[in-house]
This record gives C-alpha cells, structure tokens and sequence, in this order.
C-alpha cells in the first residue's frame, strides 16, 4: 500500500514482471485503441492469491495517471477501498475520488471513463442495490456487471474465482464473459500463472486447493512436507500456542495477524468502549475485529484491521482478510469444517457444517447446501492464502488436527523455527 500512493502520488513506475507487463501493456495499447477508434474492449485478468492483480491494478492506475486518462479504481470491498483512500490518497482529496466501489455506476455516464479497473472482480454482485437505494433507482436496476461494462471504454476485471465466498457474488470469468459478449463486446483474458504472495509458493497454493478439495479432487490432499524452503507451514496444539508464536514473529518486525472462520457470535464493543471476547475456545479468549468505521478501545476500525499494527489483538474474518497479506499468517479452523476419516469408503474427506456457521449470509434458507459447502471451503482457501512467510493452522476438532498433522508431517515445524531466526527476504 505504501508503494501504491508513490505509484499514484509520486509517479514512481513498479517493477512488474513478464506476465504483469503483458497485462498492463495490454490495457494501455486497448485504451489507445478505443480512443483513436471510438471502439470498446473488455479485459478480463485471472489468477491465484498473491499472483499480482492488485499490483497490476494500481501500476496501471499510475500509468493512466501520468498520460492524463480518466481512470477509476473500484472494488466490491469496504476494507480494501477505504485502506487505499486513506493510504495512497493521504492528503489529497481527488486522489481519494480515484477509489470507489463496485455500486457507485448506477448512473453513470456510459462510456463516460477511458479506463474502469475492477479489482478483486469475484465480488461483482448481482445488482449494485442496497437498504439504501431511492426507491426510483431500485426499480430501474439493472445487473451490476452491466453497469460495469457499461461505465467505460475499457473495463478491466481482475479476479480469481475460488475466492467467491458471500452468495450473489457473481464475479467468475464466465459470467463476466457472457455478460460482455451479450453487448457484442470483444473480451481479451490473460490468466497470470505465477503466484508471488505466499513468498513465491505456487507450491503452497496448490497444496491448500488440494487439501480443501478445489482442485485434482480424485487425488486428495496431499502431504506438505516442507517442500518449498522460502515458506513454511505448520499445525499448532491449541489457540495459546498459535498466538504466542505469532506474536514471537512480531516481535521480531515481521507482519502477524490471527483469522478464523465465522463460527462465534459477532458482538458490538461495551458501552465502555471495551470489546467483547466472542472468539472462546477453551480458556482463551479473544474479540473479533471490529465492525466499524471508527477506533474503539485501541482497535482499529474494520478497514484498517489487516494493515494497522494495532489489528493483531484481534481475530479476523474473510470480509476484512480478503484482499490484503501479512508476513505470518495464523488461522483457527472452526467446527464448521471438519475431517472425518470414517467418511468415503475409509478415505476419508471434509464435512462442512451449516449448523456451525454464525454467518447469516451464508446459512440463509436461499443458499444451498452444495453453495454453503463451496462457499465455506472457498473462505478458507482466502484465509489460509494470505501469508507471505508462513502459516500456522490450528483447528478447533481433534480429529482435524491429527489429519492435519499427517499431510504436515511435522517437518515445516523445525523450518519454522529457521525462518524465524532468519526469514527469507
């Protein structure tokens, strides 16, 4: 984030590499092209956790920026957008204007920017109303993916469609694709193959699809075993353990933060400011972030929970995980996913269970059990994805944990341990 508002404030260039180049190349040859042709094109960027979509995004926003085009930065996502207005728009109100969510082109201009980068695009919903809509408005919606493509000569969608985690999330490339070609609109795809967050770790990226079943189903997870040296993985014995370890990482300088699956009730502080420890296994007690826009009791608000120092006596969830990476990565699995070994013949495979869940946009009546389960397994694919050095994984069920143990295998506890002393630049 701080690299962003150089980028946009300062004009300084990221480094990009081979296949970020080719996107933004891409784009700014596109742009070129719609206004020497009054013509219109979509581009529509796939990839993994950490492969550079976001990199792309505010590279190109900087670009745009210095060849004086209208360009517009959007999301579907409060943490995410306000974090950038407060970072790379910090002094400068029309810099803030440049970030803006997926909801705010109802009535825009069509074709009214040269270029509309729409980052994070799994979150599309299905329409841009909410509580808050004239009514007027809410009767004139129309699907929010067309109002995207609508808003711009260049809409640019940057997505990855195993992070779908709320229903009505209609951001996948097919949508997008039969979206744009129903307005006989030309789409270009670039799918980025290479995964940089995970300290570089396609290998871990891979390794968590298969453990959570998103991926090469029929050949099961598969066991860690520490192969990749520049990123470590282990299972902890209980939430004291995971704490104390990440908080021996920050004390070292490194980014820690604690997230969890939406299994506890969600409280609002005391009357007193003070916050309400919902997140309770066993003795250990801790609150989840904050739902708020403002600081209370020395947490920072929601937005800030994944980028603000003060955000690690906290434990957070998707909505305000999604999007952002810390140096260590600390998640508590909860009982609304388990590993039952007795299950599939002997073999053995995850349960998902709706009952569990605390998360009332999940467990509506309108969301299907095949829904919930993708759903469930898709938010933790985001949480176990947002380390850039290592992840501890804790779960709250035994028999999780042993099975955990044995695709581990225990050795990534003794690499822990080496990063930590030295972790890989």
């Amino acid at each position: 984030m701080t690299v962003a508002a150089k980028e946009i404030r300062d004009q300084e260039q990221f480094v990009l590499l081979d296949e970020q180049k080719t996107v933004r190349d891409l784009v700014l040859h596109q742009v070129k092209k719609a206004a020497s042709a009054d013509s219109k094109s979509v581009i529509l960027v796939t990839g993994g956790p950490g492969s550079g979509k976001s990199v792309i995004a505010l590279s190109l926003m900087g670009e745009l920026a210095r060849e004086g085009r209208s360009a517009i930065h959007a999301t579907g996502s409060r943490s995410f957008t306000q974090t950038l207005r407060k970072i790379a728009g910090k002094g400068s109100t029309r810099t803030k204007g440049l970030f803006k969510y997926f909801n705010n082109f109802m009535e825009a201009e069509r074709n009214g920017l040269e270029v509309l980068i729409l980052d994070e695009a799994h979150r599309i919903r299905e329409k841009s109303v909410q509580r808050y809509t004239p009514k007027a408005l809410r009767e004139k919606a129309r699907a929010q993916v067309d109002e995207l493509l609508d808003a711009a000569r260049v809409p640019v969608f940057l997505l990855d469609q195993n992070q779908v985690v709320r229903p009505g999330e209609m951001g996948t490339p097919d949508d997008i694709r039969a979206a744009a070609e129903a307005k006989g609109l030309d789409v270009r795809q670039i799918d980025l193959a290479d995964q940089f967050r995970s300290g570089g770790s396609l290998a871990y990226i891979e390794w968590v699809e298969r453990l959570l079943g998103l991926r090469d189903i029929e050949t099961g997870p598969q066991p860690w075993e520490g192969i990749d040296e520049n990123f470590a993985v282990d299972v902890v014995d209980s939430p004291e353990e995971l704490e104390s370890r990440l908080q021996a990482y920050r004390d070292t300088g490194k980014s820690t933060r604690m997230t969890a699956g939406f299994c506890w009730p969600w409280s609002k502080p005391r009357d007193d400011g003070s916050l309400v420890l919902d997140v309770t296994i066993g003795s250990w007690q801790r609150p989840w972030n904050l739902d708020s826009e403002r600081s209370v009791g020395g947490a920072p608000p929601s937005a800030l929970w994944a980028t603000d120092p003060a955000g690690f006596g906290q434990v957070g969830c998707v909505y305000t995980a999604q999007g952002f990476e810390y140096d260590w990565n600390g998640v508590i699995l909860g009982p609304d996913l388990v590993w039952r070994q007795a299950v599939d013949g002997g073999r053995g495979a995850w349960l998902v269970r709706r009952a569990e869940s605390r998360d009332s946009e999940v467990t509506k009546k309108s969301v299907t059990d095949a829904q919930f389960d993708r759903l469930i397994r898709n938010t933790y694919k985001v949480l176990l994805t947002r380390g850039m050095v290592g992840t501890l994984i804790y779960s709250t069920d035994e028999e999780t944990r042993g099975f955990l143990r044995t695709v581990v295998r225990g050795r990534s506890r003794g690499q822990a341990a080496r990063l930590l002393v030295a972790p890989p630049q």
